[in-house]
């Protein structure tokens, strides 16, 4: 999807995430951005392709929500500000959950456990990259001024969901009310009004840049399925979240874009 250059707002004033402000204009030049983030088999079709192996893949682990692995699961190592990530021996985007996993049922879903590396390898061989966190806003804005989310101001108009979000108790009890638990295929809620798909919920999407313009760390955009009000109101098209460039996790995945 091409979308217009111009003058777009950038961050907000929400008191509870100081990461977002302030609220600024930012020019951002006319810019194409893909409908939907990358599939697992649109990455498959790339490790075909060039044999590409990822960064998961060499470190040999990657990390798994707890909630998706088998009650008899060997004890794993979690992470101690979010103890429900645990990193799994064999997890990679082509066993996203561990070893025993697959991609059966998966293949319109966005890859993850991809650093960002990963996202830029896939990128290149496309001819395309990231987008940068003011392209990517704008695009999720689909149009919209102001508006916390790509619809605009209610997490749930007329009471329909609008995107993959955890519905219940966080990290014990996930409802699947919106449908899904885990991800979703990257087209399967209503587009924005520029026509781009899962700009929030399902998966992180990472962004070019850094965090801090003197800082080595990534960022990632848009909040995931595990985001929840009572932990992480990480959903809204503001939100953007720290990531090491080297991370991987069950969801991170990232969208291409490309100059107009």
């Amino acid at each position: 999807m091409e979308i217009a250059g111009g003058t777009t707002l950038v961050g907000s004033d929400d008191p509870q995430h100081p990461e977002e402000w302030p609220v600024r204009e930012v020019d951002v030049e006319t810019f194409r951005i893909a409908p939907c983030a990358v599939t697992n088999a649109e990455f498959a079709r790339f490790v075909a392709a060039t044999g590409y192996r990822t960064e998961s893949e060499t470190f040999g682990s990657s990390f798994v929500f707890a909630g998706f692995l088998p009650d008899d699961f060997p004890p794993t190592r979690g992470v101690a500000e979010a103890p429900w990530w645990r990193e799994v021996l064999g997890a990679s985007w082509e066993h996203p959950t561990g070893p025993h996993s697959g991609l059966s049922g998966l293949a319109d879903h966005p890859v993850v456990h991809v650093s960002r590396a990963d996202a830029e390898a896939y990128a290149g061989w496309r001819g395309a990259r990231l987008p940068s966190e003011a392209e990517w806003e704008r695009a999720a804005r689909g149009g919209l001024v102001g508006q916390p989310f790509p619809w605009g101001s209610e997490l749930e108009p007329d009471d329909r969901h609008r995107m993959n979000v955890w519905q219940g108790t966080f990290p014990t009890e996930d409802t699947g009310a919106d449908g899904w638990r885990g991800t979703c295929p990257v087209d399967a809620f209503p587009a924005n009004g520029f026509g781009l798909h899962n700009m929030t919920g399902n998966v992180w999407e990472w962004c070019a840049g850094d965090w801090e313009t003197d800082g080595p760390d990534g960022v990632t955009r848009g909040g995931s399925y595990l985001c929840h009000a009572s932990y992480c109101r990480r959903y809204r098209v503001s939100a953007r979240q720290r990531q090491s460039a080297d991370s991987s996790a069950g969801n991170l995945g990232f969208r291409l874009a490309a100059d107009a």
